[in-house]
């Protein structure tokens, strides 16, 4: 197996599949960023900027740890003043778990969230 790629997750009579790591990684940021109240995630990386920038550095924030009973995925966000933090979190640990689970096949034990600050500017949630 190369570094940097998850387990094989398909071994079929014509092949294998593998995904690297940084895929799973742009998929977890991607989907905690749809979330409502998410404004960026850690780097002020926002939806806006990402077709400027590429789809690498929605994995800013992001850590991946994949192991023997699934991926551990660890995300540092900003969020938009006025909303509940535990609301917030709990659907992005629910969209990301979701979004990995059903493009990947990989297996989620947990989702960590943790908040690194608030965006209280106006006009942005």
């Amino acid at each position: 197996m190369e570094k940097g790629y998850t387990d094989n997750i398909n071994n079929s009579s014509i092949g294998e599949v593998q995904i690297a790591d940084d895929v799973v990684a742009i998929i977890a940021g991607l989907a905690a960023t749809e979330v409502e109240g998410v404004y960026a995630m850690a780097g002020n990386i926002t939806n806006e900027l990402v077709s400027k920038l590429g789809m690498k550095n929605l994995s800013k924030g992001v850590k991946v740890v994949v192991g023997e009973n699934g991926v551990s995925v660890d995300l540092t966000l900003c969020l938009d003043y006025g909303y509940s933090i535990p609301k917030v979190c709990t659907k992005v640990q629910d969209k990301v778990k979701n979004a990995i689970e059903t493009m990947t096949g990989l297996n989620v034990t947990e989702v960590n969230v943790r908040i690194a600050s608030v965006n209280i500017e106006k006009g942005n949630a």
